[in-house]
């Protein structure tokens, strides 16, 4: 077993939980954000998807973040203000649809 599988084995063991669910009984709009990342890391990006679609833009979100923190790109930051945007719409738009199909519980 690498390091790498020791991460990811990590982090599917102790993944936080959702007060709102636990709460209330309901997902909040960023349920799923954990699973969905650790999918990702794993590189199956069909089952990040699965599990919750903004995951995949919230990291390219982070992503790009980062990558401007560090080179400093000329419009960085209108880029990662349309990248939030985006993302945020897809959040909600995914709520919506949870919500809808009552797929929160």
């Amino acid at each position: 077993m690498t390091a790498y599988d020791t991460i990811l084995r990590w982090l599917q063991g102790h993944l936080l939980s959702c007060p709102s669910k636990s709460l209330f009984g309901i997902d909040c709009p960023g349920c799923g954000l954990q699973r969905s990342l650790i999918e990702l890391l794993k590189g199956d990006f069909a089952a990040s998807w699965h599990v919750y679609p903004p995951g995949i833009f919230a990291l390219a979100t982070l992503m790009v973040l980062l990558l401007h923190l560090i080179f400093k790109f000329r419009n960085g930051a209108v880029i990662l203000k349309y990248m939030y945007i985006v993302t945020a719409a897809v959040i909600t738009v995914n709520y919506i649809y949870k919500i809808n199909t009552h797929q929160l519980i």
